[in-house]
């Protein structure tokens, strides 16, 4: 992604931290993560992120989607012997559709990147909206995508390993790679 690009998004994402009120130190705000997995398309499939710790037993972050950004649809499996991360999502700003394994959600309030449509296999639909929160056990596949609106989510969990995901879209970097 363009060094422009990733600038832009940071400074958006820390628009979105100040109209939800969540205060963030100057070494967080630094520290902001713009992913576009490697799809240069960051406004479609993208996600920002923050992240406030990441110990040998937890992790805790905020994720940032801007309006219709999607995460793509991937899973955290085992790595070296130890479970894959077991997630809580709580919707802190905006709304969130969160899509796992189960049965179709008819008329769903999303759908996938269009021209993606190939990479995306679950469609079992939980809307997030402010103080809702949704717990995904190691090893679920998932996706979720924003509202109109944009979304911000606390992610409460286990070690993360994101260099570990496992995406249903073989194309997906998930370490974002920016151009000078």
């Amino acid at each position: 992604m363009k060094k422009s690009t990733y600038e832009d998004a940071r400074k958006r994402t820390l628009a979105y931290f100040d109209k939800a009120g969540i205060a963030l130190t100057d070494h967080e705000k630094e520290n902001i993560e713009v992913a576009d997995f490697g799809l240069g398309e960051l406004e479609k499939t993208g996600l920002e992120l923050v992240t406030y710790l990441n110990t040998q037993k937890c992790c805790a972050k905020e994720l940032v989607l801007f309006p219709h950004q999607t995460c793509p649809e991937h899973r955290h499996p085992e790595v070296n012997g130890v479970e894959g991360k077991e997630e809580t999502f709580r919707c802190r700003w905006g709304t969130v559709y969160l899509y796992v394994p189960g049965e179709k959600t008819q008329n769903p309030g999303a759908r996938p990147p269009q021209g993606n449509e190939a990479y995306y296999t679950v469609f079992h639909e939980i809307k997030l909206t402010p103080g809702q929160q949704y717990t995904l056990y190691p090893n679920t596949l998932h996706w979720f995508q924003a509202g109109p609106e944009g979304a911000i989510v606390s992610e409460f969990s286990t070690t993360s390993r994101d260099e570990s995901d496992i995406f249903t879209d073989p194309r997906i970097k998930r370490i974002p790679e920016v151009e000078g």
